[in-house]
């Protein structure tokens, strides 16, 4: 779907933290010090699947099956997705705590039950780069509907060469996706550039589409990516490294602890 560039409003260069954990990154970061910050990411693991998952729902019409023209992603496939139903009681009651809405946990804690066996991905470093990328899909006054959508199109700078952006020129499929005939942006809540979408596109909520402006299917795929190359999420080394190859900055895998820390304080007993 073309995006009308007068409906397109783009993400601030500058990402504020949480409120309640402002982030405080000093200048220089080392490597060890992002390695220890992992480390501390790694009691702060998903819980057990019966916390998360609810009680069989035989009324729960089975997810649609994939569109069959949609081109196969990196470690996926075409068959019909098996969409987890989390359990309403625990989304409302943690939602509340963490201060999020229900449908940005809903889409983080359905990507966490979806993610390869041993990557050992929790919830709060789903929500932490969720965070730093788009507060949820919420940046700018936008809210995230129940569909997982933010009520306008969230997209980055132009990625023109400009500054300390990387040139990447837009082609038709990406002009699609944000609407600018001439360059890319990063785009949607988990702000995907248009080339890694194309590998890592994900349906996580099983309507037969990957739309990378649907927080559902952006958290799946950002799931499916944090745990590419056998990161191991549960020890410091591996925790850094998964979110350092989301974004290659010290600063930013400090940003995505401070607000999966903060996350995991407030739901924490």
């Amino acid at each position: 779907m073309l995006v009308p560039a007068s409906e397109v409003t783009t993400v601030n260069a500058t990402r504020n933290l949480l409120p309640a954990a402002p982030l405080a990154i000093l200048a220089g970061l080392v490597a060890a010090a992002v390695l220890l910050a992992g480390a501390a990411v790694v009691s702060m693991q998903r819980p057990d699947r019966e916390v998360l998952l609810a009680a069989p729902a035989p009324h729960r019409a089975a997810p649609p099956a994939a569109v069959a023209s949609e081109p196969l992603s990196r470690g996926g496939d075409r068959r019909a997705p098996t969409v987890p139903v989390v359990d309403e009681p625990w989304l409302a009651a943690t939602a509340q705590a963490a201060g999020m809405s229900v449908p940005a946990l809903r889409a983080y804690a359905r990507a966490t039950l979806r993610a390869p066996e041993g990557c050992d991905l929790g919830w709060t470093t789903l929500a932490g780069v969720g965070w730093v990328e788009s507060a949820h899909g919420t940046i700018g006054g936008r809210v995230l509907g129940e569909d997982g959508r933010p009520s306008s199109p969230i997209l980055g700078p132009a990625l023109d060469g400009r500054g300390p952006v990387a040139a990447i020129p837009a082609t038709a499929g990406s002009t699609a996706w944000h609407g600018n005939p001439d360059w890319d942006h990063a785009m949607g809540p988990m702000q995907f550039i248009p080339s890694t979408w194309e590998t890592w596109a994900s349906d996580g909520d099983g309507d037969g589409r990957s739309d990378p402006h649907d927080l559902d299917d952006a958290a799946y795929a950002a799931a499916r990516y944090l745990c590419a190359d056998g990161h191991d999420l549960a020890t410091g080394a591996g925790w850094s490294a998964a979110v350092h190859s989301y974004n290659h900055d010290d600063a930013y895998v400090e940003a995505v602890r401070s607000a999966a820390v903060a996350y995991a304080d407030r739901t924490a007993g």
